[in-house]
Formats: C-alpha cells, sequence, structure tokens
C-alpha cells in the first residue's frame, strides 16, 4: 500500500511524533483532512494542518498525552475541537462538528479503512463519515461542497449509500443538495449515485411538496454556516437549529462559537479566519497525483 503525505513538508516529522505518540499510548484516532482527502481522490494538498478523529471520550486523554510529550494543547471549543502545536504544526483533534450534529462515534472506527500515512499504518475517517462531515460546512469564505464532489467522483461506486443517508436522517436534504450538484459538476459520472437514492430523494421531494413542515419556527441554516443567519435568530424570527431539543448545543456554546470566530473574522486572523468551522485555513491550492486515488 503507496504511503499518503509522501511530498515532504517541514511539519511532517511532528505529524509521525504525534501519531506515534498516541499509538504507544494507546489513545485510538482517525486521520481525516488532506490525508484521507488524498488517500480516497488522489488529490495531494500540501496543509499545517493534521486532522486527528476521536471519540468524545477520548479527546481530553488525547489532548493530556500529546502535552505531557511536549505539545502546546487548547481546548477549543468544548463541544467539538481541540488543537495541539508543535514548531511550526497544527494538529486539530475533532470529536464532532461545529453545529454539533457529526458526532465521532464507534461506527467511525468500525468502518474506518487502513491505509498508510507519513510512512505509518493508520486507519482513516470513512468516507461516509467524511462527506456527512463536509457537507454542512457551506460558509461565505469556506464551503466544502467541491470536496465532496470530488469525494463522490472516486468514491461513489464503494460508498454504502444506506449508511450515509442514515448518517443525514431527517437533514436528508443537504445531502441531496450535494449530490445534485455533484450531477452537474461531472455529468458523465451521474450514473454512479445509485437509482433508488435517486428515486428515494425524489419521492421525499414530492412529500413535502403536499404540506408545510409542523415545526414552522426553526431555522437551520445555523447548522450550515454559524454567521449567516443569525440575524434570524437575533431579530426573534426563528428559533437556531443548533439548540436542543432540536439539536445537541446549549446557548453556552453557540454564544461560544459566536464571539470566537466573530472576534477572528473582525480581526482578519489569516491563520484562522480563513476557515469558516474555525480551524486554522493554511491549505494550499490542490493538485492531481497522476495515479489512481489510493484508497480507490
Amino acid at each position: 500500500m503507496e504511503s499518503v503525505g509522501a511530498a515532504q513538508d517541514s511539519a511532517h516529522p511532528v505529524y509521525r511524533d504525534a501519531l506515534t505518540v498516541l499509538r504507544e499510548a494507546g489513545v485510538p484516532a482517525l486521520i481525516g483532512g488532506a490525508f484521507a482527502f488524498e488517500s480516497y481522490t488522489g488529490i495531494v494538498r500540501q496543509t499545517k494542518d493534521l486532522d486527528l478523529f476521536v471519540r468524545p471520550r477520548d479527546s481530553e486523554r488525547l489532548l493530556r498525552t500529546l502535552a505531557q510529550a511536549g505539545y502546546r494543547t487548547e481546548l477549543r471549543f468544548p463541544h467539538w475541537l481541540g488543537k495541539a502545536w508543535k514548531e511550526d504544526a497544527s494538529i486539530d483533534v475533532i470529536f464532532s462538528s461545529g453545529n454539533g450534529l457529526c458526532t465521532v462515534d464507534d461506527g467511525w472506527f468500525t468502518h474506518a479503512p487502513p491505509a498508510v500515512v507519513l510512512g505509518l499504518d493508520v486507519a482513516l475517517t470513512p468516507a461516509e463519515e467524511t462527506i456527512w462531515s463536509k457537507a454542512f460546512v457551506m460558509e461565505r469564505n469556506r464551503y466544502d461542497g467541491g470536496d465532496i464532489a470530488h469525494l463522490l467522483r472516486a468514491r461513489a461506486r464503494w460508498l454504502d449509500w444506506p449508511r450515509l443517508l442514515s448518517r443525514f436522517n431527517r437533514h436528508w436534504r443537504v445531502l441531496f443538495s450535494h449530490v445534485v450538484l455533484f450531477g452537474f459538476i461531472y455529468p458523465d459520472q451521474r450514473l454512479r449515485v445509485p437509482d433508488w437514492f435517486m428515486r428515494e430523494m425524489l419521492r421525499r421531494m414530492e412529500q413535502d411538496m403536499l404540506s408545510l413542515p409542523a415545526d414552522r419556527r426553526v431555522c437551520q441554516g445555523t447548522l450550515l454556516s454559524w454567521s449567516q443567519y443569525l440575524v434570524h435568530i437575533e431579530r426573534g424570527e426563528y428559533e437556531d437549529a443548533r439548540l436542543a431539543p432540536r439539536g445537541s448545543l446549549n446557548p453556552d456554546d453557540t454564544a461560544h462559537v459566536t464571539a470566537v470566530l466573530g472576534r477572528e473574522q473582525a480581526e482578519g486572523d489569516p491563520q484562522k479566519n480563513g476557515a469558516g468551522d474555525g480551524r486554522d485555513a493554511r491549505e494550499a491550492e490542490p493538485h492531481y497525483d497522476p495515479g489512481e486515488a489510493h484508497a480507490a
């Protein structure tokens, strides 16, 4: 199995060190982000971030283990994201998503494919969960729909579509929107999407045309962007879909997201403001690997 991350980067030795430290400590984590994307699609991105996905119950242990190994650590958002740094390398420790929907659970690990990253045997975030977590990132300054189109082009034939649909659950419209755009972006690839899936989506759309939802006070835009729909919440026109009982977050969680990301947006932080989900955005433009995707 060919190794992902063959292109040399000054941060790679730090990433290898962190992965080795965690393995020796017995802390389970999955590799996501640019390295998983390269493995699935063959598209190489130079990145200064290593994305580690971990169950919530293991997040503090992971951060503590890295801290004991000399890394600076921070629990950036208690419901979602921690960070670690060493030298010029940054590590994202992800255990949910900014909107609180995509919590890392045992299923991520059950379906995680093996890979070789930076010369180490690891497990990747499953393609289905990668699509699920990326699908809700629709900020003004970050949109992950392009990544999803690339993933569908590379992996649609091998996806577990029933499991993917179950991940989205009542938010199936978000998945369908990306699949529709996939057919627009790559017209010759449309038939890679299962016929039953498209028919089921059209059936649901037709059913929705018959009546309005019972829950008419909710704005679900906050599940896609932390900032672009706040005006409706602040004016009292709608209720925030991120908050319980509709979602899993509490007012302190959403207030913290708004305060931190709003401050960084106002300051124009070049290392953080570029990422709509509050993570460092330092990825260079991608280029295509001349070979096939490693996980295809």
